[in-house]
């Protein structure tokens, strides 16, 4: 067996001087090794979950459509992690880890991508005085509400990456920078009360770094693509300047911006981008804002989300201080978590965990069972 567990580790001794390895890897609890490695674990334990499981019917950007070409979380994830993994291979850095950071950095979506997430951020805000933000949820699925609210007990190095994935703010260069279980606690804690720290957070690893641009480089092109399957974009809109440096299609700007990366980053203790292609990644995003996610949803459409999620968060509330444990909320989500969960959580936070976990259908079919019993 020892022989096995060398063979799994090997690659570690060929890594950059950069790269994170996995004899560094750091866990909220100490646990007994197996054979694998410890973020090749991760990734196991990611995949595996349930959050995981229903990234298959969550938003990305369009929602209640009836085309099956659009782009949903899942598919996003999956981008995000070959991105980021063929970067991660080309400066010799480690794959697993920037796997498991990129498979789990959406966990935290809610249901109806992030307009959904602005509107429970409200309610969570006037219920318990703390912000949400999908990044910070996702660390809280691994870390307080997976395997029956023990948490999956997932490397510090994971947790921080999702944490600090954040792809709205886009930069030229990215830094690792360095932090303890302490340190990282701390700062995962001061998100809920301090919004202003999401434009500060930075990753711990250069493969969480990697994973920070990736992000922005799976949905940049992507979502012009889906904007015109949809009619709500004409590529012939999009600035000329762009597509000179970037390139038209979305095959041509993730292999523009990953070579460009490549060619600033190899053989360095960062990611960079030329000036050049991080001012039209930052010109293009900024596009992306004004001629598709700012037109994704119709004023009428965002107005009725937030009806439907203000709806089942008091009748949710209401059921469990009624303890009316028929409930779907008991018979779906708490009915099998444990004594630590059930007992250190608020009941207003119980029902932002279970709406936020919720798959885009799933919220649609309890807003029309319990509309309809009112």
């Amino acid at each position: 067996m020892n022989e096995v567990m060398e063979n799994m580790n090997k690659h570690d001794s060929n890594l950059s001087e950069y790269a994170t390895r996995n004899k560094d890897a750091i866990r909220l609890e100490d646990e007994n090794p197996d054979i694998r490695p410890s973020f090749f674990r991760d990734i196991d334990r990611i995949i595996y979950c349930l959050s995981y499981t229903r990234y298959i019917d969550k938003t990305q950007v369009f929602s209640n459509n009836d085309n099956d070409n659009i782009s949903k979380r899942m598919t996003h994830v999956q981008m995000v992690s070959k991105i980021a993994r063929t970067i991660g291979r080309a400066l010799n850095l480690n794959e697993d880890l920037i796997e498991a950071i990129s498979l789990g950095h959406d966990l935290g979506h809610v249901p109806f991508g992030h307009v959904g997430e602005a509107i429970l951020n409200r309610i969570s805000v006037e219920k318990t005085g703390r912000f949400f933000n999908h990044n910070v949820h996702s660390v809280r699925v691994l870390k307080d509400i997976e395997s029956h609210g023990k948490g999956s007990n997932i490397t510090l190095q994971v947790l921080d990456g999702i944490l600090c994935h954040n792809g709205e703010f886009v930069e030229d260069q990215y830094y690792p920078v360095e932090r303890t279980k302490e340190q990282f606690l701390d700062l995962y804690e001061k998100c809920y009360t301090d919004p202003a720290i999401l434009k500060t957070l930075r990753p711990m690893t250069l493969e969480g770094c990697i994973v920070r641009i990736s992000d922005i480089i799976a949905y940049i092109g992507r979502d012009i693509e889906d904007a015109i399957r949809l009619g709500v974009l004409n590529i012939d809109e999009v600035p000329n300047n762009i597509i000179e440096v970037l390139g038209s299609t979305n095959r041509e700007i993730i292999n523009t911006i990953i070579l460009d990366i490549i060619g600033h980053s190899l053989n360095e203790p960062y990611i960079k981008m030329s000036s050049e292609v991080y001012n039209a990644v930052k010109e293009l995003k900024t596009f992306n804002y004004s001629h598709i996610y700012n037109k994704a949803n119709s004023v009428e459409t965002i107005e009725s989300y937030e009806m439907m999620f203000r709806f089942l968060f008091d009748y949710y509330l209401k059921e469990l201080h009624n303890k009316n444990n028929a409930s779907d909320i008991y018979q779906v989500f708490l009915g099998d978590m444990c004594d630590k969960y059930l007992i250190n959580t608020t009941d207003e936070q119980k029902v932002i965990d279970f709406i936020a976990g919720m798959t885009d259908d799933y919220f649609q079919n309890q807003y029309n069972k319990y509309k309809k019993e009112g």
